[in-house]
């Protein structure tokens, strides 16, 4: 074990390890969630931290030396999100034909986001500053942290609730609108989009493209749709 621990710190010391741990852990989680025919209960995603976490605890590295060497595929999510207009342009058509529905969808899936995040949140008790964080649990992580620092809440807790909000809208979301009898694939997109983010999105487009093209138009407005709207209902009412 000491020897190990050893062999650990000496390649700790290059940034590359742990780029090249989390694309491995990534893939190792494509690949068994391929083997399971893509059942969404093995989330790649979901496995991946699962494996990270277990790697970082047991070698007793820090968070901070392991972003130090994965930050690249950090910075690569502002061009990925990018590229998710790709499918929305070849989606257009459908867009612009279905902008009525996306509106009143829009209004409607990101105030009960939010409000029923705040409202089982202070039924079971929990802080005015937990209550806060955990408010803009379906917006992507950048923009809900920045809601949240702006409105005094804890970022920290923000962003744990919203990969847990993704990870786990991926995984029942489309079961649950199976369940609901939902078939088309623009609303089944819109859906995942409001509730999931990113993580959704990224299981929507790997379902089909057009329920991914919509799904990352949602995650997109209700971003903006929360930024705008939380701060103000938030001071009115809190």
């Amino acid at each position: 074990m000491k020897d190990f621990q050893q062999i650990w710190v000496y390649l700790a010391a290059s940034p590359l390890l742990h780029l090249t741990m989390t694309l491995v852990a990534y893939q190792a989680g494509v690949f068994i969630y391929r083997k399971a025919r893509l059942n969404p209960l093995f989330n790649p995603v979901l496995m991946a931290i699962a494996a990270i976490v277990a790697i970082l605890v047991v070698t007793g590295t820090a968070y901070a030396t392991y972003f130090e060497g994965a930050q690249f595929v950090h910075f690569l999510l502002g061009p990925a999100t990018v590229a998710l207009a790709v499918p929305l342009y070849r989606q257009f058509e459908k867009v612009r034909k279905s902008a009525l529905a996306i509106l009143v969808s829009l209004i409607c899936g990101s105030a009960t986001a939010s409000l029923s995040a705040i409202a089982i949140a202070s039924l079971l008790g929990a802080s005015q500053l937990s209550v806060m964080s955990v408010a803009p649990k379906s917006t992507t992580a950048p923009i809900a942290m920045g809601i949240v620092e702006q409105l005094g809440g804890l970022p920290s807790l923000t962003a744990v609730l919203v990969i847990l909000t993704g990870i786990l809208g991926a995984m029942f979301g489309p079961l649950l609108l199976t369940a609901l009898g939902i078939r088309d694939w623009e609303a089944r997109g819109f859906a995942i989009g409001v509730s999931s983010h990113g993580i959704g999105t990224a299981r929507a487009l790997q379902v089909n493209e057009a329920a991914g093209a919509f799904a990352g138009l949602a995650m997109g407005l209700n971003a903006l749709a929360t930024a705008i709207l939380l701060p103000l209902v938030w001071g009115m009412f809190f």
